[in-house]
């Protein structure tokens, strides 16, 4: 192996995942990868990344590591590798993950939120390659966003930088990160089955039944892949649902463009798995409410890496150790 040797360490709720890899050349390839489910405590995790680290290494004769990343879900204090009890997460309050892997394996540690570590791997290594200034927005469970300006990442004062998903674009709709009209109410899978719940609801009442919700009964159970699906068979009150997200998945793109004069915007998710329904709306209304120069030298793109993501997340944050600060 003639490139860096990175370590990654991704801590879910229900899972994690433990990755060593290489990057050269411009690209990364994943060497070995060992997932589980998360343990019950804090420390006996934190144990788990060790062990888990250790055998990867030895399994794939590896003596040293460059550097190692860390991603989490927020918040987190990344200078000091501190996890702050997430709501995934709820008691891992002010665990330290990044002393106990630095002092094991005497390489530099980073620890980032998932959309960060998420912005940094499109960056380094996906639809993002080459930009200077790029916003990450992951549209899958939630809606958040990492920010590559001026060629680094941007975390803000205490690691909060990017929280789009509470930006408020109307005032009223579905509930997303507590708020009512959100970004993330409007532009997530939880938004979306929400919204389609609420108006399958209607539907139903006027006896008028949408594809996706047949019955009363089915109303649970509708989620944004089954409304995502009938919105691809023609079922007009899902074109309509997907409309909706798009033109205010437009006016949060316009609020990123006039803000931060980006020249990239990479969208994961839903976003690549439906882009024939979102991107002409969205495309139109960021060109009617953004300010026509800042548009113009910005591209909207959906992310390249796809399911991979998650693999190489935590191994450019790694990455980002290694570069001039």
């Amino acid at each position: 192996m003639n490139g860096k040797l990175l370590g990654g360490v991704d801590i879910g709720g229900t899972k994690c995942a433990v990755v060593l890899g290489e990057a050269s050349g411009g690209g990364v390839r994943v060497v070995g990868k060992r997932t589980y489910p998360t343990p019950a405590s804090p420390a006996d995790a934190v144990a788990s990344f060790l062990h888990q680290m250790d055998g990867l290494m030895a399994e794939h004769g590896v003596a040293r590591l460059d550097a190692i990343g860390v991603s989490c879900g927020s918040p987190l204090d990344s200078r000091r590798g501190l996890i702050l009890s997430p709501p995934n997460l709820p008691h891992w309050d002010r665990i330290d993950v990044a002393g106990p892997l630095r002092a094991r394996f005497g390489a530099p540690v980073g620890l980032q939120n998932d959309a960060n570590a998420c912005a940094l791997a499109e960056w380094r290594w996906g639809a993002g390659r080459g930009s200077r200034n790029m916003a990450f927005l992951t549209f899958g469970t939630g809606m958040g966003a990492g920010l590559i300006l001026d060629g680094k990442l941007y975390v803000g004062t205490n690691d909060m930088a990017g929280e789009v998903g509470h930006v408020r674009l109307a005032e009223d709709g579905p509930v997303g990160y507590g708020k009512a009209g959100s970004f993330e109410g409007f532009c997530s899978g939880g938004g979306i089955a929400a919204l389609a719940k609420s108006l399958a609801a209607e539907r139903l009442a006027a006896g008028d039944p949408p594809a996706f919700c047949p019955t009363p009964d089915r109303l649970e159970a509708v989620t944004a892949k089954l409304v995502g699906e009938a919105a691809q068979a023609g079922d007009p009150l899902a074109l309509d649902i997907f409309r909706l997200v798009g033109k205010q998945l437009g006016r949060g793109l316009a609020v990123l463009v006039d803000i931060l004069n980006p020249d990239t915007i990479v969208i994961g998710s839903i976003y690549g798995r439906q882009r024939e329904l979102l991107e002409p709306v969205a495309l139109a209304t960021l060109a009617e409410e953004a300010l026509p120069i800042s548009a113009a030298s910005c591209r909207v793109v959906p992310a390249a890496l796809g399911e991979a993501v998650g693999d190489v997340a935590a191994l450019s944050v790694a990455m980002n150790e290694l570069q001039p600060r």
